[in-house]
């Protein structure tokens, strides 16, 4: 390991780190505008230049390895000018625009010529003009400010796997831009926004609507997916304006899916404010006591079998298990958390997690996705899936829908029978997966969804034990979810109990009248149109389908309006944070329960977050504690053999911008929807207000 001295301190660290990191290690804060830690070295700003001794001029400290005995020094005299040479040059063609820039406040060119720039301009020429671009609905360009670090230009090559980037020209007419005309269609294009260290690349949906210092900042979690990414949610008064990440490197490192960030418009259009009452085939507005009264006067003498209740994709986990005490009480076991159909086994925690956890795909060197198009269900995961191919020594097989996934991979074919064969040993990936050190498997919702979502599952399993899939410190069976619910749910058995029905047997029911009652909790997905004479009462935040349908609409929260637990796809159980209120009459969706239950006669035992949440420990240990990832127990049978169907495996997401109430309410989601028109899979069966 190479000893070296750094501004007079003597530091060793592992050959190949660079002195700029080097520093770092030291707490030494070097400038800088092209590197950033996830991405390749460029070395092209010169922001970061240093003096070593002995060496002939200056060197860029991002791009230079330390050397046995080197000395650096990162701020005498001669380093300090040199680097306000280089901020003169990078302001000679900048437009100097920062009253009007949406990154004024947040800019790294703006925070460095405090400490770098000089009191007055010596460039006396014209200033260099640059096109704007249209890069889609989501990000706005203003390329004259580009300072040609390239990190865009890094991000969607090496990152996004989608490389429609580059600079075009040389010298003085050098300028980023497209390769084609066409719109960036990655569904991570808006972490370019947070990569552009000047006012480039902004957020278009937002644009001159804030300043930075005006934002209240909340961290919180994403519930846009199952993946749980760490966000934060900055609010202007009781709005949400924008969702950036926050790093997290178990989870989402620091990169943010265009549908999470972006749909935030989505929160505060098409909102439930209020009670609502179907009186005389219309919704009219009502009081809580009086849609309280209009829900105890249908239910008061029916049966339990009679009552039922669905768990909608975005439901907290509090709701779920005060509605599950509630229809006990009322005798009901017939409640369901999977209102795509989903087969999944609620006995078995290790049948339906991501076992091999999200940061631990990226050990794996062979991997079989089956019915699953992550790029679309979870696009954070896909970069990682992508980072990992990138690595090399990494072979991957899709049984299920062909796509451009932005990492190499064989496609065996879009037949259930495929996986039958590899189960057998009739087909020569399953020797891939033998040979492997840490294989993986990743089965998604479209494979799970399907009439014989049982059997693929058997089948998954059945391959996972032939392969090796599950070995001593390593389990690499992997279940992707696409809803933020759906592991919560899981864990508080919020299934079907005792001769109680599923998700098709609610629908079934209630269409043909063995169910009176049913509560849809956010639950938008299913075919509300039939659910027969059924009297249904919706739990929600938005208008959608759901609440169309209802004969009585409860207003709840959305996720960024509560403090709300979820699990993640790997079974990490997470909190969200309160960052507005719920609007007009709304209230968060477990209290709307528990003040249901008193006029229902059936008082739920609990009356403050804490004492709910003690409940949810109660019935699942793993709700004890937060972001602890405790593995499930291997070896139990889950999913059960039979016949095959011949219907080609396809994802559960077709179109990647419009999946739940918030984002089929947003305007710009709608936009992307128009845009990218087939790239996003755009014949998705519209439901709810776009329907």
């Amino acid at each position: 390991m190479p000893k070296l001295t750094i501004d007079g301190r003597e530091i060793e660290v592992e050959a190949g780190v660079t002195i700029l990191q080097a520093a770092e290690e030291l707490g030494i804060e070097i400038p800088r505008f092209c590197y950033h830690e996830r991405l390749a070295v460029a070395g092209n700003c010169r922001m970061c230049l240093v003096e070593v001794e002995k060496m002939p001029k200056m060197v860029s400290s991002c791009s230079q390895p330390v050397g046995e005995g080197m000395v650096v020094h990162t701020n005498n005299a001669k380093v300090r000018k040199a680097r306000q040479g280089v901020m003169e040059f990078l302001l000679i063609n900048h437009p100097l625009d920062c009253p009007i820039c949406d990154q004024g406040g947040e800019c790294d060119l703006q925070d460095q010529a405090m400490t770098y720039g000089g009191d007055r301009g010596r460039y006396q020429e014209e200033k260099r003009a640059v096109e704007d671009k249209t890069y889609g609905p989501l990000v706005q360009t203003w390329m004259t400010r580009c300072i040609q670090c390239t990190r865009c230009v890094r991000f969607i090559t090496e990152i996004a796997g989608t490389p429609v980037l580059g600079g075009l020209h040389r010298g003085e007419h050098m300028e980023i831009s497209k390769y084609v005309d066409a719109a960036l269609s990655s569904e991570l294009s808006g972490n370019l926004i947070d990569l552009c260290p000047v006012g480039a690349l902004t957020n278009k949906p937002a644009a001159y609507t804030y300043r930075a210092w005006e934002l209240k900042k909340t961290e919180s979690v994403d519930a846009m997916d199952a993946l749980g990414a760490a966000i934060r949610v900055d609010t202007r008064g009781n709005e949400v304006v924008r969702i950036l990440p926050r790093v997290n490197d178990d989870i989402n490192e620091e990169w943010l899916g265009d549908r999470s960030r972006f749909a935030v418009d989505g929160l505060k259009r098409q909102r439930l404010d209020r009670p609502y009452v179907r009186k005389d085939g219309k919704l009219v507005p009502a009081s809580w006591g009086e849609a309280f009264a209009a829900i105890a006067d249908r239910l008061k003498g029916l049966p339990g079998s009679k009552i039922a209740a669905i768990a909608g994709d975005q439901t907290d986990c509090e709701t779920m298990v005060a509605v599950k005490d509630l229809l006990a009480a009322l005798g009901s076991a017939n409640i369901d958390c999977r209102q795509d159909g989903a087969k999944l086994d609620a006995s078995v925690r290790a049948s339906y997690l991501f076992n091999s956890t999200i940061a631990g795909i990226e050990d794996a060197d062979a991997l079989l996705v089956i019915g699953s198009n992550p790029r679309k269900e979870a696009p954070v995961l896909n970069a990682r899936i992508r980072k990992r191919y990138l690595e090399g020594g990494f072979k991957a097989a899709v049984v299920g829908p062909k796509a451009d996934l932005t990492f190499k991979h064989e496609w065996l074919g879009d037949s259930a029978a495929v996986l039958a064969d590899i189960a057998s040993g009739k087909h020569p990936f399953l020797e891939v997966l033998k040979a492997a050190k840490k294989p993986a498997i990743i089965l998604g919702q479209g494979a799970l969804s399907r009439d014989d979502g049982a059997a693929i599952l058997a089948l998954a399993k059945k391959i996972a034990d032939a392969a090796g899939v599950v070995a001593e410190g390593w389990n690499g069976f992997n279940v992707l979810h696409t809803a933020a619910a759906r592991v919560g749910g899981l864990d508080l058995g919020f299934v079907p109990g005792q001769g109680g029905r599923d998700v098709a047997g609610i629908v079934a029911g209630a269409a043909s009248g063995d169910i009176s009652a049913v509560f849809l909790l956010g639950a938008d997905e299913i075919d509300t149109q039939g659910l027969g004479n059924a009297f249904v009462v919706y739990l929600g935040s938005h208008g959608d389908s759901g609440a169309q349908r209802a004969d009585v609409v409860l207003p709840g929260a959305a996720y960024t309006e509560k403090s709300a637990t979820f699990v993640n796809t790997e079974g990490r159980v997470q909190r969200t944070q309160l960052a507005i209120f719920p609007p007009g009459e709304a209230k968060e969706d477990w209290r709307v329960v528990r003040a249901l239950s008193d006029v229902l006669g059936q008082a739920l035992p609990y009356d403050t977050p804490a004492q709910v949440r003690a409940r949810m420990a109660a019935v699942n240990a793993v709700f004890a504690t937060q972001n602890v990832l405790a593995s499930a127990a291997w070896g139990s049978a889950f999913g059960s053999e039979g016949p095959l169907s011949d219907k080609p495996l396809a994802s559960a997401i077709d179109n990647y911008y419009m999946t739940d109430p918030i984002s089929r309410a947003s305007k710009t989601m709608a936009e992307c929807t128009a845009a990218f028109g087939e790239g996003c899979g755009c014949n998705q069966k519209k439901t709810g207000t776009h329907g």
